[in-house]
């Protein structure tokens, strides 16, 4: 707030300025008047972020970090309005045949990549066919889809059966299919694209692992000019430079945001907010961003028993580790639903009898009924982000006072997100996972997330897409949240809020799912 009372005032300053210029002509002290009251502006934004993202092929991965930074790279077809309303991007306009099966997608003209290359309907079928084919929620929820070229500016994509959510499900930036040219698509290895070229107001620049990625103006960047709204709209490369530091160590972000070192601080411990909120040099950015869940291996090891996961959701205290996590009351919410609280058509609580039992007696009784002979329960995580450590502290010693043996494996988060996908390596982790538009994307049900990979799944998944009305998806998914729970899986812990800080002279910032950082400046 007090940033945009800053520039009120400084706009109503420069419109005196303009009207006294216009009634008294033009003389030497106005000119003088003008200079002095016009905005200088940095041309590098710094910002601090909490750990190295795993890639920037943003198809390769669901990591905030790692969507946050490849978002001034890469575009999509279609994007989300500040409405959460998919919104034409490289894409202008689309059809839908009449039996829901063919996508028509008329694509812009005159975009180019940032190697110079025009942007054509090549490009887009080679990039949208990669990521059916590799992105896990691709897959999952679009597989046996194809794109085709109809011209050079036309493309087609060809569904398996009718859904009411494909163009939301392809304009969501949490699945961030974008558009690269044809040949770094073909050059692509598992390991992901060997160059990040795309058609975004920034360019990258470099990588400097452990310390920072540096990003730069795109100078012949094809901009969409209406008015910004989340990720679509204007698009400026306002900061010629964009420097994303990678700086673990939570009271040094702080310092650095209060210090004027960083322009941006990302995640900011909860701690802290208090303190942030009374300094005027920072404005503090708060919202409701998603659900902290622990995740459970039914796969292999100890808790492949259902009975022994049952164990595990008996000894649960819910207030104790959000509490920890989040610090304040005020800044998390108990609810047993894995979607936003505040969202009616998916907010349910089926299954909130295995939710926050804080029963040890009841963990123990099954823990034995499961034969359960003090084998150790291995719990990852990362000490970089500092909620989800914190909370797997609390859960090892919530375990142990339910007489589990509990063991922490804590590694930096790249290593974390690989250890995740080897499931001899963890019996329990948790994650926060930030907002879905609508369930079947929610990593609780992608099977590659922490292999929950049964058949109900996918039977309920289909009727929620398929259901002729909003009450019939929405009992598909109150009954799946029930067989989540009874089924032990997951269970959410809690609802946050994200904070975030900038210095008080940045402006155009905004906090939407993600931090947008394309027409943010930083004046002098």
């Amino acid at each position: 707030m007090r940033n945009w009372r800053s520039i009120r005032i400084l706009a109503g300053v420069l419109g005196i300025a303009m009207i006294l210029s216009a009634c008294g002509g033009k003389d030497e002290s106005s000119s003088t008047m003008d200079v002095a009251a016009a905005p200088t502006y940095k041309d590098t934004l710094n910002i601090a972020i909490t750990a190295q993202p795993p890639t920037l092929d943003g198809a390769l991965t669901s990591s905030e970090v790692s969507l946050t930074i490849s978002g001034n790279l890469f575009e999509q077809l279609y994007t989300m309005n500040m409405d959460y309303e998919p919104t034409p991007e490289l894409a202008e306009s689309y059809t839908v045949s009449d039996d829901g099966l063919v996508y028509t997608f008329n694509l812009r003209q005159g975009v180019k990549f940032h190697n110079g290359k025009l942007m054509t309907a090549d490009d887009v079928v080679s990039s949208m066919n990669r990521w059916l084919e590799v992105s896990s929620r691709g897959k999952s929820l679009l597989g046996g889809s194809v794109f085709e070229k109809v011209d050079d500016f036309t493309v087609t994509m060809t569904v398996p059966e009718p859904t009411s959510d494909v163009l939301t499900i392809i304009s969501t930036r949490t699945f961030f299919p974008v558009i690269m040219p044809k040949e770094v698509i073909e050059a692509a290895t598992p390991e992901g694209v060997q160059e990040y070229i795309g058609t975004g107001p920034y360019k990258f620049q470099e990588w400097k692992q452990d310390q920072y990625i540096h990003l730069v103006k795109y100078d012949d960047y094809t901009m969409i000019d209406s008015k910004p709204s989340a990720y679509s709209g204007r698009k400026e490369a306002a900061t010629p430079n964009l420097y994303f530091y990678v700086v673990s160590d939570h009271s040094t972000r702080i310092a650095g945001v209060k210090t004027g070192e960083y322009d941006v601080c990302e995640s900011v411990p909860l701690e802290n907010y208090e303190d942030l909120m009374n300094d005027q040099n920072v404005t503090l950015y708060s919202q409701p961003s998603g659900s902290m869940n622990a995740f459970l291996n039914i796969k292999e090891g100890v808790l492949s028993d259902v009975k022994m996961r049952q164990a595990i959701l008996a000894a649960l205290n819910m207030d104790e580790i959000m509490l920890a996590s989040f610090s304040d009351k005020e800044l998390f919410t108990l609810a047993p639903g894995y979607m936003n609280v505040n969202q009616p058509q998916w907010a349910v609580n089926s299954g909130a009898e295995y939710y926050n039992q804080k029963n040890p007696d009841k963990a123990k009784k099954l823990a034995s009924e499961a034969g359960y002979t003090g084998e150790t329960i291995k719990l990852l995580t990362t000490p970089d982000y500092q909620e989800m450590y914190t909370a797997t502290l609390v859960v090892q010693e919530q375990l142990r006072q339910a007489g589990f043996t509990a063991e922490v494996l804590s590694l930096d988060f790249p290593s974390f997100m690989k250890a995740r996908v080897d499931f001899s390596q963890w019996d329990l982790f948790i994650t926060s996972n930030g907002y879905q538009i609508i369930p079947p994307m929610h990593l609780v049900l992608n099977p590659t997330w922490a292999g929950f990979d049964v058949p109900e799944v996918a039977t309920a998944v289909a009727a929620m897409r398929g259901a002729a009305d909003n009450e019939t998806a929405r009992k598909a998914w109150s009954d799946l949240q029930q067989f989540m729970y009874e089924f032990g899986s997951s269970t959410a812990i809690g609802h946050y809020n994200d904070a975030m800080a900038t210095s008080s002279n940045v402006s155009n910032f905004v906090f939407f799912d993600l931090p947008i950082y394309w027409n943010a400046v930083v004046s002098e």
